[in-house]
């Protein structure tokens, strides 16, 4: 049961990175980096995005995030919104700019996740997100009495 186990771990873990691959493969293709497509990918799902939405998401750095921002903001892509800002944390949205650049980005990549749950079916894909976000809950549980051993 263990090595089945661990052989499952295994199996997991590069299914995971094959399936970030993915999008990094896509994001290159379309000349943006991976970062700056989870940017674009949190405004569209969110209206806009702060850079903690972003690391906590993508368990990504502050610092990563904060320079992919910064270059966005240098291209007029992005601009801070203060309605949605909180505090400290700077919510930003696209500029009319940005929603020229990205909306097309973003209806490509969309179509084709939409094709991608089309092919596997909703259901299945749905089963799979809550498996994948159980399993994830379990690890974090079980790292943490790790730790403290």
């Amino acid at each position: 049961m263990r090595n089945e186990a661990l052989k499952l771990s295994k199996d997991i873990n590069r299914a995971v990175i094959k399936f970030r691959g993915v999008y990094s493969v896509w994001s290159k293709k379309h000349g943006i980096s991976y970062n700056e497509m989870l940017v674009f990918y949190t405004i569209r799902d969110n209206g806009f995005c702060t850079q903690k939405q972003i690391c906590d998401s993508y368990l990504l750095p502050r610092q990563t995030i904060n320079n992919v921002i910064a270059n966005l903001r240098k291209k007029e892509l992005l601009t801070i919104c203060k309605e949605k800002s909180i505090g400290k944390e700077k919510a930003f949205i696209l500029t009319d700019k940005g929603k020229i650049y990205a909306e097309p980005l973003l209806k490509s990549l969309s179509k084709i996740e939409i094709q991608a749950i089309e092919r596997v079916g909703f259901d299945y894909i749905k089963s799979m997100a809550q498996t994948i976000m159980t399993f994830d809950k379990a690890l974090k549980q079980a790292m943490e009495e790790d730790n403290k051993n």
